[in-house]
């Protein structure tokens, strides 16, 4: 699939909460086709300690309004100056990058998305695709409270939405393994992205119910072109750049 480097327009900033928000992004051109799971390399302008561009997961590609959007985590002085931008403003792009998730290739199935923190950001795009395939789908999606539970009402657009968060204030109290979905019904095949203890533990469910699974890496990805290798995994075919060989992978492949 092809690259580009672009500049694209802010059409809209949306602050979820004090950790987290949304860049909607638009272009005088038609935007490029992009794939569930991949993301973009984000250069950050005018911040002195921020040398090297941001890996960000693509959260969903309005392709009627010709938007793209990204969900970003403010975790360092990057993404705080990302956050401090405003609509009318250009940001430089390297996208899409890595690969996609993969559709089962029996129907019609229960689908299962798991998603935690940022890692929910690839779920709603894939959600959406598999919806429009036909698959059912149904989300489990984890936070430490209330507060860190995002973009729910995009998420119940395209299946039924089902929540956990660590202190109790919101769905069921515990992680998303702890969910009683999990108990009570059978599904098909299993996506998920976020914390790696979280995505080990639906790996194992997964692979304790011989379940297909895929997994979205969340390695840090300074490059986006496999040059620099500090996203390296171990997997069954030996050592692999997450971001040119992922960042999606079957559980089959990790040596988890």
């Amino acid at each position: 699939m092809k690259k580009f480097m672009s500049d694209l327009l802010i059409s809209e900033m949306i602050r979820l909460n004090e950790q987290y928000f949304i860049i909607k992004l638009t272009a005088e051109d038609k935007l490029p086709e992009m794939l569930p799971g991949q993301f973009a390399e984000i250069k950050v302008e005018d911040s002195p300690s921020t040398f090297l561009r941001r890996p960000i997961s693509i959260n969903f590609v309005d392709y009627e309004r010709n938007e793209l959007w990204l969900l970003i985590q403010i975790v360092g002085a990057g993404t705080l100056k990302l956050s401090q931008l405003r609509a009318g403003d250009s940001l430089n792009l390297i996208y899409p990058l890595g690969n996609t998730f993969s559709l089962p290739d029996f129907k019609p199935s229960d689908i299962l998305l798991v998603g935690g923190g940022v890692g929910i950001a690839p779920l709603l795009f894939w959600g959406a695709k598999l919806a429009s395939e036909g698959y059912t789908c149904t989300f489990l999606l984890g936070g430490r409270s209330e507060s860190n539970l995002l973009m729910l009402d995009e998420f119940k657009r395209y299946g039924t939405v089902v929540v956990t968060t660590e202190d109790g204030s919101s769905g069921e109290k515990g992680y998303v393994t702890d969910h009683s979905i999990l108990k009570t019904k059978q599904f098909d095949a299993v996506y998920t992205c976020g914390p790696t203890p979280m995505m080990k533990a639906v790996a194992a469910y997964a692979a304790k119910n011989k379940l297909f699974c895929e997994v979205s890496l969340e390695n840090t990805m300074a490059c986006g072109f496999g040059a620099c290798l500090c996203c390296v995994t171990d997997t069954t075919d030996g050592h692999l750049c997450v971001c040119t060989e992922g960042p999606v992978f079957p559980i089959t492949k990790l040596k988890w």
